[in-house]
């Protein structure tokens, strides 16, 4: 401020000087008044151009460049300016930030106005209900989703309870479920989640049938226990007639262990960490007590006077050229050696098994038991490794079956990163085969020194 009292001075002193050397003493009253109009249209000049800058675009960049006092109430504006800029693009930042965050959540996000209109989605979102950013922005939601319990929702804004209805690609035969509900945020807006619980309601329907299955196999020979237990402490019986008694009993708690131990089986491989590369297994080790494992159950199985099972396994010279296989050898050799049993136990007196092992062209091998059986019909064999499944449970139980052992191959050949293909035709047999990928195989050859090997 003084240094423009100052100039505005030695302007005037100026001007006075040349107008009392110019003109005399009224030359030099001239000179002053000069000087002020000098200054007061310099400060005018300077002012509108910052007037005009303001009603412009007021952006910082375009500031006027000026000196005085209007020079700094512009330099001043020009940081503000500056400083605002940088929030609104600091705040721009955040929010695309936010959104890329609410863009990349599993979950559906829908912003919607007081007024119900979709102000954003995400991607999720626009796939759960069918909804396109360019056609459907601003729309209301009630009218592209015309589901009457989701309207009743939408009419309850204090409702805290989540709304389950069908996704817009939901078919009968690939179904589609969604949990829904609407959060109030700011000003009457809302924000509606959604989440996929397809799963969900499966693995739930799931436990359910798991556990009415396993209580119905575990309740037919309580029952009978506890029938003949009652049957032996009230009734007098013979010698015969309780070894009888006691030998049934016996079998249906043989049947219940077995269960047991199927359903701890798959406790433990639904909760052990995946088998690694660290044990490599020759394919001929796995196979062998298979064989045996075949050759008892058929005798077994095989009455008296009847017409022997066939019973092909692969050769020693066959065996020794498989090579060796990576993982857990007693899980393996259980998985294998059910695809067996289950051919021997199906496949009537006189019927023919044939075990192979075959290298594919993409190096990996596959494992296929072949059986003379009565077949299986086409719309089985889809169900054929769910838990409990079974096609004749009458059969099942006749053959001391628990309805779990395909669903233990099936897991275990997954933690070995194995498929498991399933080939029938009624009246024909059955094809059960196992396909392992190159890197479980080696060629015993290969084998490194020092690696475990079974």
């Amino acid at each position: 401020m003084v240094w423009r009292v100052l100039m505005f001075s030695l302007l005037q002193l100026a001007c006075a000087a040349a107008g009392g050397l110019l003109l005399g003493p009224w030359g030099v009253v001239g000179g002053v008044v000069l000087a002020a109009w000098l200054a007061f249209g310099w400060e005018t000049w300077s002012g509108q151009r910052v007037i005009r800058w303001l009603r412009g675009d007021g952006a910082a960049s375009s500031a006027p460049v000026l000196r005085g006092l209007w020079g700094e109430a512009a330099a001043r504006m020009r940081r503000r300016l500056r400083q605002q800029e940088q929030q609104a693009l600091a705040s721009g930042q955040r929010l695309q930030e936010f959104l890329a965050a609410l863009q990349a959540s599993p979950n559906g996000v829908v912003l919607l106005d007081p007024q119900g209109h979709m102000e954003w989605f995400n991607q999720t979102a626009a796939q759960h209900f069918g909804l396109d950013a360019g056609r459907d922005l601003q729309q209301q939601i009630g009218n592209l989703l015309r589901d009457p319990n989701f309207s009743a929702y939408l009419a309850r804004p204090d409702d805290a309870q989540d709304l389950v209805l069908n996704a817009r690609a939901s078919t009968p035969e690939r179904p589609q479920r969604l949990a829904v509900r609407l959060h109030p945020y700011g000003e009457g807006r809302r924000l509606l989640l959604s989440r996929d619980i397809t799963q969900l309601e499966q693995a739930e329907a799931m436990r359910r049938d798991f556990v009415a299955n396993v209580s119905h196999e575990i309740r037919t020979p309580l029952t009978v226990l506890a029938g003949f237990i009652e049957t032996m402490q009230s009734l007098p019986l013979s010698e015969a007639e309780r070894a009888r008694y006691l030998g049934l009993m016996a079998q249906q708690a043989q049947r219940m262990q077995h269960l047991v131990q199927d359903l701890l089986t798959l406790s433990r491989l639904e909760g052990s960490p995946l088998p690694g590369f660290q044990t490599w297994t020759p394919v001929a080790a796995l196979l062998r007590p298979c064989e045996d494992e075949a050759h008892t159950l058929s005798a077994l199985l095989t009455p008296a006077g009847a017409a022997p099972q066939t019973l092909v396994f692969p050769t020693q010279d066959e065996l020794r050229a498989a090579g060796e296989l990576a993982g857990d050898p007693a899980e393996l050799q259980s998985a294998l050696s059910n695809l067996v049993t289950n051919a021997v136990r199906y496949t009537p007196t006189g019927g023919r098994i044939t075990v192979q092992w075959q290298r594919l062209p993409d190096g990996g091998a596959r494992f296929a038991v072949h059986d003379t059986g009565p077949g299986i019909a086409a719309e089985h064999l889809p169900r054929l490794t769910e838990r409990f499944y079974r096609i004749d449970r009458s059969r099942s139980r006749d053959t001391g079956g628990t309805g779990l052992g395909l669903a233990i191959v099936k897991h275990v050949l997954q933690r070995h990163d194995a498929r498991l293909h399933i080939a029938s035709v009624p009246g024909q047999g059955s094809v059960f085969s196992v396909d392992f990928p190159a890197g479980r195989l080696r060629d015993a050859a290969l084998a490194r020194p020092g690696a475990a090997s079974a």
